[in-house]
């Protein structure tokens, strides 16, 4: 009998469906697992793994046991399924693939099957909440079968057009999708556009829009803490362990969706809030592998990202030379990446992630040129890049490896 996780692996992950037809009438046959407990559902174009972290992080220290099922994994597949921070074992995650294969009788789809096996896993260790990160879109996605707590939509940008839309618009309606009938939605989206789509979604299904920016607020001090100002609550110097502004935003979020939790009955105290944040680890964004020279690492995967990313690297990080290794999947705007990476690179690596869905780093050459016309290299494998960067590395310059979670997942197993 074939062994389960090669099964799972079997399907291929690169194989994307949005549907939730089925998804449904497996989980059907599985008696509803994801049904016995309840959930924190979260999309957006980026951050959207950093919040669930943090909003998992909260309710632990708040005495909850809460399940976490991100995507994707950066070097094991059991990161993706957490209960109180513990991967599931190999034993558990063999008997949940086991058992969910016995009740597949249609096609089925990798993401589809692995959040069935989370959602079981959550139910046979009782978990009282699981926090879930959407994977693609929103509406479609098969996370989307669960009625949550409180949804969150971190931001919205151009990502995944080949599947989402190829406007602002369409994008926004796809992950606008998580909003519940009478649910409630924390967001930090800003364009107007975006803003009015789900204002109406949410009028429309009678659910609360909270905004970042307008019912919540977050202010930094000068000694790096900050101040958050809720819906209900406000919290005075709170700790960030996660590097970058940017995270900032992110805790604000998952400080509102905590603080919209409580009329559900999960109400967390100061100090769940302040240790939670101040503890969250959330790998792969803006990690540090080394010291002398610095390598670091970011999930930075879309243009959003990659601009987030270069304003850390221009305000937060101090270094002589620059060598940035780069490598995409096939559906990601490269063009518009390298446009904002090139002109602050020394010295730009293009390479290859190991997945079906890379693009061929030929292809992402001459739009690298045009950017950057004479420190560009092609260097296929991406531990061969990695040994490059290092070879051409002094002490006191920064390597940096971003375009795909993949590849950073590649340059974590190296360390």
């Amino acid at each position: 009998m074939q062994d389960p996780l090669e099964y799972l692996d079997g399907l291929n992950s690169a194989n994307i469906r949005l549907g939730l037809g089925p998804v449904s009438r497996l989980l059907d046959r599985l008696n509803n697992p994801h049904k016995t407990y309840g959930s924190v559902l979260i999309g957006g174009t980026n951050g959207k793994g950093s919040i669930a972290a943090m909003v998992a992080s909260v309710l632990e220290k708040g005495g909850i046991r809460v399940g976490l099922y991100t995507s994707p994994h950066l070097t094991d597949i059991r990161e993706r399924i957490r209960v109180n921070g513990r991967m599931i074992t190999r034993e558990e995650m063999i008997s949940c693939v086991e058992d969910v294969r016995k009740e597949v009788s249609e096609d089925i789809t990798y993401f589809e099957c692995l959040t069935a096996v989370a959602f079981l896993h959550f139910c046979r260790v009782r978990i009282h909440v699981a926090v879930l990160e959407v994977g693609m879109g929103g509406r479609l996605d098969a996370t989307n079968v669960v009625k949550p707590l409180v949804s969150v939509i971190s931001n919205i940008s151009l990502d995944h057009r080949n599947h989402l839309g190829n406007s602002l618009a369409a994008i926004a309606c796809e992950k606008g999708g998580i909003i519940k009938n009478k649910g409630v939605c924390i967001t930090a989206a800003k364009q107007t556009q975006v803003v009015n789509i789900l204002e109406d979604i949410c009028m429309q299904r009678r659910a609360t829009l909270f905004m970042l920016g307008r019912d919540m607020k977050v202010r930094m001090n000068r000694d790096g803490t900050f101040n958050y100002r809720g819906i209900w609550k406000d919290y005075e110097n709170l700790i960030c362990s996660l590097k970058g502004r940017h995270q900032i935003e992110n805790a604000a979020l998952a400080i509102g969706a905590v603080e919209s939790m409580r009329e559900k009955g999960f109400e967390m105290d100061d100090e769940a809030v302040w240790g939670g944040i101040r503890s969250t680890k959330w790998e792969g964004r803006l990690e540090i592998l080394q010291h002398e020279p610095m390598v670091l690492i970011d999930g930075a995967h879309n243009p959003a990202g990659i601009s987030t990313l270069c304003r850390a690297l221009e305000t937060e990080f101090s270094y002589k030379r620059l060598i940035f290794i780069f490598g995409v999947l096939n559906d990601k705007d490269y063009g518009s990446m390298l446009k904002r990476i090139a002109p602050l690179t020394d010295r730009l690596i293009i390479t290859r992630p190991q997945t079906e869905r890379a693009t061929p780093p030929g292809e992402i050459l001459p739009v690298a040129l045009r950017y950057n016309h004479r420190n560009v290299e092609v260097i296929e494998n991406s531990r061969d890049a990695l040994k490059r960067a290092l070879s051409l590395a002094n002490l006191n310059d920064l390597i940096c490896v971003a375009g795909s979670l993949y590849l950073v997942g590649e340059m974590k197993r190296v360390f």
